[in-house]
């Protein structure tokens, strides 16, 4: 039956984005910081439970651990859409299932507001850019490129990622178009969201740059004992 259909569609929707945040709230940095340094990452530096202040507070052992659990809890929730939608939904290189995008999207949000950490995590780019890997790898090849130059030129980290976030809906767009028109629409809207979720997120970096206050990426600094 019609409704019958609908209401299992629903269903299957909110489940995606239910477990999708839950997952994104497994913040990796708080976890390992917990673990290996018996202390929590957002009592340090910037304050934020992310990949950045790890590498500045702990070092590259930390950062690697950190980038490998934020990539995987993503991979994991839009892999549950995969699953549900009953679709890989590519075509052309790029993925133009939207509940995959919204998967990558509630993964964010949960990355940024964990319910398990009373809502204070990161800032949500290694997700976003985890969800770009895998549903639109040229987007993310492209971006990937443009943030190395501006952080190898500027050795601000918070720059290189707000520029590609101001880019990235429109690399979606563009890249889900050249294959999909029906679909560009549905799609660019869980990437407008994080483009401009992004740079609020940043919003303080953005005004330590005015300032010039901003701290410069340092690699190879030195790191907590363990």
């Amino acid at each position: 039956m019609p409704y019958a259909n609908i209401a299992l569609y629903m269903m299957k929707n909110m489940l995606v984005v239910f477990v999708a945040y839950l997952l994104g709230s497994i913040n990796s940095a708080i976890i390992i910081s917990k673990i290996l340094y018996k202390e929590d990452i957002r009592t340090h530096g910037s304050g934020n439970a992310g990949l950045t202040n790890m590498l500045r507070t702990y070092g590259t052992k930390a950062a690697v651990l950190t980038l490998f659990g934020d990539m995987l809890k993503t991979a994991l929730a839009i892999g549950m859409a995969f699953v549900i939608g009953g679709d890989s939904g590519y075509l052309g290189g790029v993925c133009i299932n939207p509940l995959c995008y919204y998967a990558g999207m509630y993964a964010v949000l949960g990355h940024v507001f964990p319910v398990f950490y009373k809502f204070k995590g990161g800032k949500g780019v290694l997700v976003t850019a985890t969800m770009a890997l895998i549903l639109c790898p040229k987007v993310f090849a492209a971006l990937l490129i443009i943030f190395i130059i501006v952080v190898l030129i500027s050795r601000y980290v918070s720059l290189g990622s707000i520029i590609v976030a101001i880019l990235f809906p429109l690399a979606v767009y563009v890249d889900v178009v050249l294959v999909s028109p029906n679909s560009s629409l549905l799609i660019l809207i869980p990437a407008l969201f994080l483009g401009i979720f992004v740079v609020w997120c940043h919003r303080s970096n953005i005004k330590r740059l005015k300032e010039g206050n901003e701290k410069k990426i340092s690699i190879g600094g030195k790191k907590k004992k363990e």
